[in-house]
């Protein structure tokens, strides 16, 4: 417990900007050399991470040549003459976008690549930028419940749920539309005020020119995420192809070289997954299961998947929501899919209560940071608050009548 306290603490404060890998690659070499875990639990823990870290160092690659194509320049520039300098419409189109987005390129690409464009946006139109900016991270989490190949979460849930890719897709979609749903009103009550704002004058930029060669990637991509899934291949190799044809296109117009398409794949921060992963491994071998299994709620009924995905939440806020699904999908998979998708709205819909509840969440306040936009816990607290109960329990409930409509 205290090496992965340590390691978290590391991956929130990243002193000097160092990498999260810097502290948690030797605190998973210290456990295995205290004799915490042995050696063959953590093979099997690089053997279960490596398909998924493979997976996302691909949608990295494709969201980073997304963005050398200037997909989410087209983006902010079509969500701006969309709002035609009305603040509450620039959200609706923020909220459009950033789940798409998140849907379809995962939670990075939302935090790293679309914060930037929606912070120049909404400046540009003469706009408050707080309620969008926060939109971002919101969703970045919320929206990433839709596809398995959304998050890192959801890859690992994917996998523990025995469910194919479209019937996945299929159960979320109802808990997905209702928890961005949720979170959007409370976001027009919370942010009232700047919301009605005086409206400036419409941005009188002209219209965005769509990237038509990365959009055709990312449809093919997606379509090859179902077809792989259909043949039970993984669909890393699928993300993989859609990665390749970008990068190879970028290096042939010279518009990137191979050192920039490794650093596009976040080597250290998949160092820090795979360390991460054997850290909480430990932890659950030295009895973190054992606790949790005393406190889970059994059955399969809407009152369990209510107090399976409460748990997720609270375990993910204290822990962060990465090791929170590595320990209970274990748990849970047992029970079958329900109580697996059940974990997986816990710990992506409930980070948005802390900073330390997810990855993404750290990376986008950091972000914000830079782009001189500061970001008060106490402001970023109370709204988690709000949202998070009024999104994560009608979820749950979708979520059951999916299951029940699908008889699963």
């Amino acid at each position: 417990m205290v090496l992965l306290a340590a390691v978290l603490v590391w991956a929130v404060l990243r002193p000097r900007g160092l990498p999260e890998a810097v502290l948690a690659v030797p605190a998973a070499g210290l456990a295995v050399a205290a004799g915490v875990i042995p050696p063959d639990h953590v093979w099997e823990e690089i053997q279960r991470l490596g398909p998924v870290v493979g997976f996302l160092a691909a949608v990295l690659v494709l969201a980073h040549f997304c963005d050398v194509e200037g997909l989410f320049t087209a983006c902010g520039a079509w969500t701006a003459r969309w709002a035609a300098g009305r603040p509450a419409r620039l959200l609706t189109a923020v909220f459009a976008l950033a789940s798409v987005i998140t849907a379809v390129l995962s939670l990075d690409a939302t935090v790293v690549l679309l914060t930037p464009v929606v912070l120049v946006t909404a400046t540009r139109m003469g706009v408050q930028a707080r309620p969008h900016l926060y939109a971002c991270a919101h969703l970045s989490n919320t929206a990433s419940l839709l596809l398995p190949v959304s998050n890192l979460t959801n890859l690992l849930a994917f996998t523990a749920s025995g469910l194919s890719f479209t019937r996945f897709t299929a159960l979320m979609a109802l808990p997905w539309l209702v928890a961005i749903g949720a979170e959007y009103l409370v976001f027009r009550r919370f942010f009232d005020d700047e919301l009605a704002a005086p409206l400036p004058s419409p941005d009188p930029a002209g219209p965005p020119v769509l990237p038509l060669f990365a959009l055709i990637t990312v449809g093919c991509t997606l379509a090859g995420f179902v077809v792989a899934s259909a043949l039970g291949i993984a669909p890393a190799w699928a993300a993989l192809a859609g990665a390749l044809v970008l990068a190879v296109r970028a290096l042939l117009r010279r518009r990137a070289t191979p050192l920039t398409v490794v650093r596009s794949a976040a080597p250290a921060f998949l160092a820090f997954v795979l360390a991460l992963g054997v850290v909480v491994r430990a932890v659950v071998d030295q009895g973190l299961a054992d606790a949790l299994h005393r406190v889970l709620p059994g059955g399969s009924g809407l009152l369990t998947l209510l107090g399976v995905a409460a748990l997720a939440a609270v375990l993910a806020n204290l822990v962060n929501n990465l090791p929170a699904v590595l320990v209970l999908l274990p748990l849970t998979a047992g029970a079958g899919p329900g109580a697996v998708l059940a974990v997986l709205l816990g710990v992506n819909i409930g980070p948005n209560l802390t900073y330390a509840g997810s990855l993404a969440t750290l990376l986008w306040r950091r972000i914000a940071q830079q782009h001189g936009h500061r970001v008060g816990l106490g402001e970023f607290t109370r709204l988690g608050l709000l949202t998070v109960p009024a999104a994560l329990v009608p979820a749950v409930v979708a979520l059951w009548l999916s299951l029940r409509v699908a008889g699963v």
